[in-house]
């Protein structure tokens, strides 16, 4: 019975601020909430949105999804036009300029179910905040926290001749070598691929292979970009060698391999991807899903590599515009709170983490297949590279990678530009 009590106390303690704001908030609000497609998170997040209407009666949302890759585009497109959403999630690298251009306003602690900054950032695990507070305000909250591992095709290998619990790549060497073997073709067309990149996610996966040889996108200083001349042009010819012009075992042209990973068609055995890959995995085959038949290996590492350092780790932070009104930025706080209380729903449903200490020590987590296998990766990488330019740096990067791989680029010649160009957007 005490308990229930705890329970029934805690509920209302989380319930007050939104209680509180429907009580206040007389005028009618609309909320333009712009996020990225996810069938499995949409289901539980249409339900939040119609429960909190309904709690709200003032309160209207409209929800615009978007591929990941186009909602990137959008927010951008609308910020320039002044017609931004009311609140939006991305990944970090590319929210982190609208903090700093001052077109995102800081959390408003008591809508969202807090007193203020430092019962929010308690409430996560170390420095999952930092990315979002600047001048110890808080300026977003975490939908969710990713890292990449490599999720495996275990019929593939052995269709290939492989054993994938042995033959899996421990290194990027291996990766080149397996891929080899598992490589199909039809002239120059790859029918199927061993492994493939996450092509426009460059800070992503690209630099942790930098920094395992030694090289650095900024030196800690902040003064000088693409540090480790040998070490970047090590990866770029690395990614040569991938492509079309190179041994030719994958390419920016072809259907992203997270996306062809879930129809085990036979036609790719491994990708890059995060833990929410599992619920997409049920959701879209549920029978490949339930098989056994696929696996999730660390991150690689070079054979020389001097540091070991897995995929870096992002979040998409919900984030409110400072052009909303203070009503607007009020009523989407509360939103925003009300659907990450249900933090343990979405780690079920969509396998995405909220990383809240109380998430994160949970055995939801704990008992999540492959779970560990993500966490020691995380344990070895760091948050991805955030700053003003940091949208503008990915760009680059992606320039000087589809020039090594598609149009004949030396590896030398797209260091040598790349260094330049994120030279000149740090000094800005």
């Amino acid at each position: 019975m005490k308990k229930i009590v705890v329970m029934m106390l805690a509920a209302v303690a989380f319930l007050a601020p939104s209680a509180m704001f429907a009580a206040k908030a007389k005028k009618k609000v609309t909320i333009e909430f712009w996020t990225h497609e996810d069938a499995n998170r949409q289901k539980i997040e249409d339900r939040y949105i119609k429960e909190f209407m309904e709690s709200h009666p003032n309160v209207t949302v409209n929800v615009t999804r978007q591929s990941a890759t186009k909602i990137i585009e959008l927010v951008q497109t609308a910020f320039a036009a002044g017609k931004g959403p009311t609140m939006f999630n991305l990944s970090i690298n590319d929210e982190y300029p609208y903090i700093m251009a001052g077109r995102v306003a800081p959390m408003n602690y008591k809508a969202a179910g807090y007193k203020n900054a430092n019962d929010v950032i308690n409430a996560y695990a170390p420095k999952m905040l930092d990315p979002v507070t600047v001048n110890k305000k808080v300026y977003g909250l975490p939908l969710e926290l990713t890292n990449w591992s490599i999720f495996v095709n275990k019929k593939v290998f052995r269709a290939a001749g492989l054993d994938p619990d042995k033959d899996y790549p421990k290194t990027w060497e291996d990766m080149m070598a397996v891929s080899e073997k598992i490589v199909k073709r039809e002239g120059n067309i790859i029918t199927r691929r061993g492994y493939d990149f996450r092509y426009k996610y460059y800070l992503e996966n690209t630099v942790p292979m930098v920094e395992q040889l030694g090289g650095e996108l900024i030196s800690a200083d902040g003064k000088e970009a693409i540090v480790g001349k040998d070490a970047w042009i090590k990866v770029l010819t690395y990614l040569q060698q991938w492509g079309p012009n190179g041994k030719n075992l994958g390419s920016p042209t072809y259907t992203a391999a997270r996306s062809a990973f879930n129809k085990d068609n036979g036609d790719i055995a491994m990708c890059s991807t995060g833990l929410y890959q599992e619920a997409r995995i049920k959701h879209d085959n549920p029978s490949f899903y339930d098989s056994g038949e696929w696996m999730v290996v660390p991150y690689p590492k070079f054979k020389d590599a001097k540091k070991d350092v897995a995929a870096c780790y992002y979040g998409h932070y919900y984030m409110v515009s400072s052009d909303a009104t203070k009503e607007e930025q009020e009523a989407s706080w509360a939103l925003i709170g009300y659907m990450l209380s249900h933090g343990e729903e979405y780690l079920k449903e969509v396998n995405i983490v909220q990383p809240t200490n109380a998430l994160l020590n949970s055995t939801t987590y704990k008992n999540l297949p492959y779970s560990k296998v993500f966490a020691d990766d995380m344990n070895r990488g760091h948050i991805v590279y955030y700053g003003a330019s940091s949208t503008a740096i990915q760009s680059a990067l992606g320039t000087a990678v589809q020039g090594v791989m598609l149009q004949g680029v030396t590896p030398e010649a797209a260091y040598n530009q790349l260094k330049k160009t994120v030279q000149e957007l740090i000094e800005e």
